[in-house]
């Protein structure tokens, strides 16, 4: 049973950093490409970052280029998504999903979420 765990939200003010996690079970973890996605408040989801199995694509939302990073370590299983100089506009909750590359496909699974909230 595929599991996708989110962990690292919270409070945050503008500037400082946060690192977001997500364990990831019942799959192979090293065979898929694997992504972050948000929702604020009143509006829809917005991909966020993605990265292939093989590390060599990735995928940043405009909003979050040279703020965010995207890694993954498979030896562990988890992903993660390293967010500096962190705005207001990037309060959130943050899902993990497995097989999603800006589309909703065959495989795609999502994990609960975690909330981030920026705000002084």
């Amino acid at each position: 049973q595929v599991q996708l765990v989110e962990s690292g939200g919270g409070l945050a003010q503008p500037g400082e950093s946060l690192r977001l996690s997500c364990a990831a079970s019942g799959f192979t973890f090293n065979r898929h490409a694997m992504s972050w996605a948000r929702r604020a408040p009143g509006k829809g989801l917005e991909w966020v970052a993605g990265l292939s199995s093989d590390k060599a694509e990735t995928y940043y939302a405009d909003s979050v280029q040279g703020r965010f990073i995207i890694s993954r370590d498979d030896a562990k299983n988890t992903l993660y998504l390293q967010m500096n100089s962190l705005k207001p506009d990037d309060t959130a909750k943050y899902y993990c999903a497995k097989d999603y590359w800006g589309i909703i496909q065959q495989g795609t699974y999502w994990g609960q979420g975690t909330q981030v909230t920026v705000s002084s």
